[in-house]
């Protein structure tokens, strides 16, 4: 199976950190550093070279992510989990600036997919239903 978008660094990043990811969420508190692959981000939002490395560039990549056997089960698996929180913000859960990056994964997710609500959800519970300004203008500009 061609991997034209290299989800491959995906799958390799979260092969020994997700359930670590998954548990920390569960628990209510990120603890360790995992965000920029498990909740990915559309480019242009981060200027490290770990937030480049692991930059969604194109709707239709973070179309084929979404689709993914994997990938788009893991995500949605911690996003329920994120959202089964109850009575924190996501500051609490993940501190900042990652508060800041879920809410752009979610808008992403949330924007080119239109199967569940779970993206959505997550953006009114912990953002009063706004999105991320910057991941929407970058989608219109591509």
């Amino acid at each position: 199976m061609e991997d034209r978008f290299n989800l491959k660094r995906f799958l390799d990043a979260q092969s020994n950190t997700y359930e670590r990811a998954l548990t920390e969420i569960k628990n209510g508190r990120k603890r360790s550093h995992w965000m920029w692959y498990i909740f990915p981000q559309h480019k242009g939002l981060g200027r490290s070279s770990t937030s480049m490395k692991y930059a969604i560039k194109s709707q239709e990549e973070a179309n084929i992510y979404i689709n993914h056997p994997i990938l788009g089960q893991r995500l949605i698996e911690i996003t329920k989990a994120f959202l089964s929180i109850e009575n924190k913000t996501a500051y609490e859960v993940l501190g900042g600036p990652d508060d800041l990056k879920i809410k752009s994964s979610m808008t992403l997710f949330d924007t080119i997919q239109n199967e569940s609500d779970l993206f959505d959800t997550v953006l009114e519970k912990y953002f009063e239903g706004n999105r991320c300004r910057r991941t929407i203008s970058g989608l219109k500009n591509e």
